[in-house]
């Protein structure tokens, strides 16, 4: 439970939240925010569900990767990991994005973002290079850290009159001028809001991840992974109501995409003491390091599996001297994250990363429900609920990002097409 609260307490609450309610407020206020963040979480538990029914049948790392390919379906394997790799480096990126944020609010230097967001994915790559890996008590402060400075945000944020939201922060600066206007209700917006929402809670990937490390996974994984999507719903719901009451969707939403700090400019903007802008400050920086330097690693390990498979160049599978990180992928998923971070849209990556991962978990849903009845722990219907809520809410993501991910598809097909045949030729499985 604390690896999924440290693994989705991060982007998501610290920086895309108000992408979401810019989009899902104008029409419905506090209740339309509150509405994508369920329909998101109900998608993310229904999917969680389905990870743990994997990870339950196939006790091994690799995530949909590997799972796709002990169902039967090595393409849609393929297919899957190349969009995890998309989905966590837009991700990636998106967390040094908003930590470079964060700390350039503090010194007032917004300029200076792009440029800090590479030089986090770059110490974020020294510390992966040589082998350090949180601890699970050390994760454990950083969610305390966390949660503690989101609670007092809430409450100070539900104590502060009630804002009607601007068309410009109190620096002067646009705020989200393609949203629908404030009082505007779009079913589409609000669609594309829960889609935006959902990447929020996907951290619960890695909860199932560890079904070789755990006891009884069958039962211990759709637990923690039940539990962890609950208590983020609840934090995530009461941040956002927070922040729309005090000052609005729209102006929440121009933070967000403006490469400040959000929630520290929401509390500013609220008129609240700067030592709770701070203190959200530290519990961001302290999240978001970890949200990078987790998805490096876990990223690092899907090229591994992938090279080793031969649908990525074998030099990728290779383990440095001390045996215990694959230098080779650490830098290869470093450099995309950078190059995603140096294009500076938290929009842009974050809608990459939406429209990507919900296809990644169409594949998930899709592949559980190919699991032997003898090893089924969850219902079939919760796994064809995912998959449906999975394409229908990609659909409504913008177009161009969609348009990726359909080049993204279609190279890992060719890739997949070109690698049997190769083995083939040589005879080997």
């Amino acid at each position: 439970m604390l690896l999924g609260l440290g693994s989705m307490l991060g982007s998501g609450v610290f920086v895309a939240l108000g992408l979401a309610a810019g989009l899902a407020s104008p029409g419905h206020g506090v209740v339309g925010v509150l509405s994508a963040v369920g329909l998101a979480g109900l998608l993310a538990l229904c999917n969680g569900l389905s990870a743990a029914q994997l990870a339950g049948a196939y006790a091994v790392s690799g995530g949909t990767y590997e799972y796709a390919h002990r169902v039967g379906w090595p393409a849609a394997g393929v297919a899957a990991g190349s969009l995890f790799l998309v989905a966590k480096s837009a991700s990636a990126a998106t967390a040094a994005l908003g930590l470079a944020g964060y700390v350039l609010e503090t010194v007032d230097a917004p300029e200076l973002v792009v440029p800090g967001a590479v030089a986090v994915v770059v110490m974020a790559l020294v510390v992966t290079l040589e082998g350090v890996r949180r601890s699970n008590r050390v994760n454990a402060v950083l969610v305390s850290v966390t949660l503690l400075g989101l609670l007092t945000l809430v409450v100070a944020l539900g104590m502060a009159s009630p804002g009607a939201g601007t068309t410009t922060s109190p620096t002067g600066l646009p705020i989200a001028a393609d949203l629908p206007a404030p009082g505007s209700s779009d079913p589409r917006r609000w669609l594309e809001a829960a889609a935006l929402l959902f990447v929020a809670f996907t951290g619960y990937g890695r909860v199932a991840t560890l079904s070789e490390e755990v006891r009884s996974p069958r039962h211990t994984v759709p637990r923690a992974v039940v539990v962890t999507i609950l208590v983020c719903l609840l934090v995530y719901a009461a941040v956002a109501a927070a922040a729309v009451h005090a000052i609005g969707g729209h102006a929440f939403a121009g933070f967000s995409r403006s490469g400040r700090g959000p929630l520290q400019a929401v509390a500013a903007e609220a008129g609240l003491p700067r030592w709770i802008g701070t203190a959200v400050a530290a519990a961001a920086i302290a999240a978001l390091f970890g949200v990078v330097l987790n998805l490096l690693l876990g990223m690092s390990r899907v090229v591994l599996a992938m090279a080793r498979r031969g649908h990525l160049p074998r030099r990728f599978a290779a383990i440095d001297a001390t045996g215990s990180s694959p230098a080779a992928a650490v830098v290869l998923v470093a450099g995309a994250v950078a190059g995603l971070s140096a294009w500076g849209s938290i929009r842009g990556a974050w809608s990459l990363s939406a429209v990507t991962v919900l296809l990644y978990y169409g594949v998930t849903n899709a592949s559980a429900l190919r699991v032997a009845a003898r090893d089924r722990i969850i219902p079939r219907a919760v796994s064809w609920l995912g998959l449906a809520g999975c394409l229908g809410l990609a659909a409504f993501v913008q177009w161009r990002f969609a348009a990726v991910a359909g080049g993204v598809i279609g190279l890992a097909m060719m890739g997949h097409v070109l690698t049997s045949r190769a083995r083939a030729q040589r005879g080997t499985p």
